[in-house]
């Protein structure tokens, strides 16, 4: 794709300017506001795929409603690229998810643009019911509209939404089903199939869409058309709509890439009151052939040049430890017959992928529904399969209770494995894995381990493998330390026992994780004398080792990636508390706030525990005169 002179995107700056825009014109807009994002996400990598196939849809939108007043609530946020350029934020855009920059999803600070913000999938139906229904409630006269994509439809909460709203026959709710086959992975699950069903019976669309052009003008053939409608489901589909059933108006499929029919048909449901759904059909990546061609690739691609849809190839110095985990849970399967995975919507993000290619029916990817995968996995545990459930440490936040209630009060053998722990970059606040250690920590009968590198990964996979109880594994995004694992012969690990990795006399490091590797750099550089000590296992702690610790060392570290309030740091200082220990201490990890977007190495700078933070600490300490010294 060649570069174009922008006759019409630098004209648009807000919705104002959209509108002021002849509908002939919007045509040429779309093409450039196609061609801009894919500019600027060839250079700075963000969630493409998505953001392309709703230009149109994104432009309809804003042309229609009275934006900001009416409000429209994004779901995720991966598909919302052309509503922050066109709500003020075109030139911003350019510095999309970096240090300062704006966030690649919406968000109510940011924006009076952004009516709710979402980085986790299914939420906007809620969202977007609860703001229609506040606004009824204060008599106002504005238009709520809620874009849902259709594999964050496979969510519960999108269900929860649609149940209560249902309900309320006299708020006015647009639901947009964003249908274009494709989440992240291809979707998978029942409701894909009755979408498919639904958009592909030509029949019935072709006949509703002649009653809705000949009646839908005249107000008092809007009911008939209705029960015309269903009449013609029931027939033909044998089953009656969905949404229906729900007490939503279902109007469509329409081609999400046609502009007019897009305004004529938005425009057309304004007048209608109460909840409706309009089913759209998109393309992942639409008007890039690349992106057309393999959307789940595409859908975050990284760096690539426009013209030739070549990507920049990132050559890695290490595996990922998402590689290491698909890997070693193929190997693990191979030789026990019960273990098998489970995944909400992520097999390419974790890399169960890997197994899915040669053992297919031993792995389940159930759609973005964390709450169910893990309450599935316990039902796989207690009909003696070994599961290992993967989901990232971000979106494991919304199925907490499923974890207390049915896996760990039941002390069933779940292997939950959280990818992505920790801080994970330009995602930013939704994502970043900040809580597990504190949320997990609490919680009685699960054992909770963190590798310091690839082969141990691997080795406490294994030794989950043969508990019998629920285990956590939480391990960062990105590679590893370079560590040899493949083909490793499997050694069980003692549950529970620390490791000593470097001598000293000075001061104590205890580090969780791959904090240990920051732990033993900074102790290489620094002038003082430096222990570092591995958790290995942050529940149960090695208390035997903590009580060396304590009887040998004045002060004492704690570094960990994740939130400092509940964390292991907080854990080992009450230990050291109640053992009667009184060293000088420090917890390093997140403080009590939200850590933004940025690279990782920018954030565990700002967060106060890289090397560099970790050598001033160190001095700062020794520096500083104890009492007892």
């Amino acid at each position: 794709m060649s570069n174009i002179e922008y006759k019409y995107l630098n004209r648009v700056n807000t919705p104002e300017d959209l509108r002021a825009l002849g509908k002939e014109e919007l045509g040429g807009y779309a093409a450039e506001l196609r061609h801009y994002i894919l500019e600027c996400c060839a250079t700075n990598p963000g969630h493409l795929g998505s953001s392309l196939g709703t230009v149109e849809l994104t432009i309809a939108l804003h042309y229609v409603y009275a934006t900001p007043e009416d409000r429209i609530v994004w779901d995720v946020g991966h598909q919302a690229y052309a509503h922050k350029i066109i709500t003020e934020r075109r030139d911003a855009f350019r510095g999309n998810r970096t240090r300062e920059g704006i966030s690649g999803f919406p968000r109510m600070a940011e924006s009076i643009y952004d009516s709710f913000g979402a980085g986790h999938s299914s939420v906007s139906i809620s969202a977007a019911f609860g703001i229609a229904k506040a606004l009824e409630m204060s008599g106002k006269q504005q238009h709520v509209v809620a874009v849902i994509g259709d594999g964050a439809l496979t969510g519960g909460l999108a269900f929860e939404g649609l149940n209560n709203a249902g309900a309320s026959p006299k708020t006015d709710i647009l639901v947009v089903l964003n249908d274009n086959e494709m989440s992240i992975d291809k979707p998978a699950g029942a409701l894909d199939r009755y979408l498919v069903r639904m958009s592909t019976s030509r029949w019935y669309n072709t006949l509703k869409r002649r009653l809705w052009k000949g009646f839908a003008v005249i107000p008092p053939l809007h009911r008939l058309i209705r029960k015309t409608g269903n009449a013609i489901k029931q027939g033909l589909l044998q089953n009656s709509n969905l949404f229906e059933s729900l007490n939503f108006r279902y109007f469509g499929p329409v081609d999400g890439h046609n502009i007019d029919e897009l305004i004529r048909t938005l425009s057309g449901l304004k007048d209608i009151g109460g909840p409706k759904l309009l089913h759209i059909k998109t393309t992942k990546g639409k008007g890039y052939a690349p992106a057309e061609a393999d959307p789940a690739v595409w859908h975050a691609p990284g760096r690539f040049d426009v013209a030739t849809g070549e990507r920049v190839k990132t050559s890695y110095a290490a595996d990922r430890y998402q590689d290491v985990f698909g890997q070693t849970l193929l190997d693990l399967a191979r030789h026990d017959q019960r273990i098998v995975g489970i995944t909400p919507a992520m097999p390419s993000g974790c890399s169960m992928n890997i197994v899915m290619r040669e053992i297919p029916e031993r792995c389940f990817d159930v759609g973005i529904a964390e709450g169910h995968a893990v309450t599935f996995s316990a039902g796989l545990a207690a009909g003696g399969s070994r599961p290992f459930c993967n989901i990232y440490s971000s979106f494991m936040q919304r199925a907490y209770d499923n974890v207390i209630h049915d896996v760990a009060l039941q002390r069933l053998p779940v292997v939950l494995c959280l990818d992505r722990a920790g801080i994970v970059g330009e995602d930013g606040a939704t994502h970043h894995g900040a809580f597990d250690l504190a949320y997990f920590g609490c919680v009685p009968n699960i054992t909770i381990a963190a590798p310091r590198n690839e082969l141990m990964l691997r080795q406490m996979m294994y030794t989950a493998s043969l508990m019998d109880g629920p285990s956590v594994i939480r391990y960062p995004r990105g590679v590893g330390e370079g560590v040899a694992w493949r083909d490793v012969a499997f050694e069980a690990l003692e549950v529970g026992r620390g490791e000593q990795l470097t001598e000293g006399s000075d001061v104590a490091i205890i580090a969780v994780g791959t904090m240990a590797n920051v732990a033993v750099a900074a102790a290489a550089r620094s002038a003082r004398s430096v222990a570092v000590y591995d958790m290995r296992y942050a529940k149960p702690m090695d208390e035997a080792m903590l009580d060396d610790i304590g009887s040998r060392y004045r002060r004492v570290i704690t570094i960990e990636d994740g939130v400092i309030r509940g964390g292991v740091g907080e854990a080992v200082a009450a230990y050291m508390s109640r053992r009667g220990y009184s060293p000088m201490m420090r917890n390093l990890g997140i403080d009590d706030c939200f850590v933004e977007h940025g690279r990782p190495a920018e954030l565990y700078q700002e967060c106060g525990y890289d090397v560099e933070a970790l050598l001033g600490t160190i001095e700062d300490m020794c520096a500083e005169k104890k009492d007892n010294d």
